[in-house]
């Protein structure tokens, strides 16, 4: 990927999440933090939600940060991200939130996911994001990352959020939601595509 100025962030320089998801918000404010940006969020400009109507993560992240993008007249990062599980053949993917209904209540979502698996003994299980950052001038980067693991049953811990009680990714013990942040943020799916980002467009 060529890098040129129009997608290099300075210290001080704005940039926009677009999401009213505070969980997300903190999480994206937390890997940002070192960067010197200046954040702001759609929620506290007043930005509507758009319409989720990409098939894939990719399509629905550039979606969201294209609309923030025009709406702020500012550069905006938008994050698709969802839980995916083998024995479902990848749902609820892109669906993950809908799952949650309209209070965005994950103990449903993750009571309907374990019901819906059933007996299977396959509990692989894996969580995607693509993060991607628009310009007003129309430019847009995406980038994805992912991190496998087991889908686990009942669901353990606090410190997450979504379907993070419920993920147990490889090589440890313990679920997204048992973690200590510093510790998660280091392998999470959000962690990878943000490194990208940061290559992209944060590192001269």
């Amino acid at each position: 990927m060529s890098i040129t100025n129009e997608i290099n962030f300075s210290r001080g320089d704005k940039l926009v999440v677009a999401s009213h998801n505070p969980g997300k918000i903190r999480e994206i404010q937390t890997l940002l933090d070192p960067y010197g940006l200046h954040v702001l969020s759609t929620g506290e400009m007043g930005a509507p939600e758009p319409e989720e109507t990409g098939d894939t993560f990719e399509a629905n992240a550039r979606l969201k940060a294209r609309a923030s993008a025009e709406f702020t007249g500012l550069p905006a990062l938008a994050d698709d991200s969802g839980f995916c599980v083998a024995a479902l053949n990848g749902a609820p993917g892109i669906y993950s939130a809908r799952w949650a209904g309209p209070d965005k209540n994950f103990d449903i979502a993750m009571s309907r996911l374990n019901e819906e698996m059933g007996s299977a003994t396959d509990r692989t299980a894996w969580f995607v994001c693509c993060l991607s950052v628009a310009w007003p001038t129309g430019k847009v980067l995406t980038f994805r990352g992912e991190v496998w693991g087991d889908a686990v049953w009942p669901p353990r811990g606090d410190k997450g959020f979504g379907y993070d009680p419920m993920f147990q990714p490889t090589g440890h013990a313990i679920t997204f939601a048992e973690m200590e942040p510093k510790t998660k943020h280091g392998i999470s799916h959000r962690a990878q595509a943000f490194r990208l980002f940061v290559d992209a467009c944060l590192r001269s």
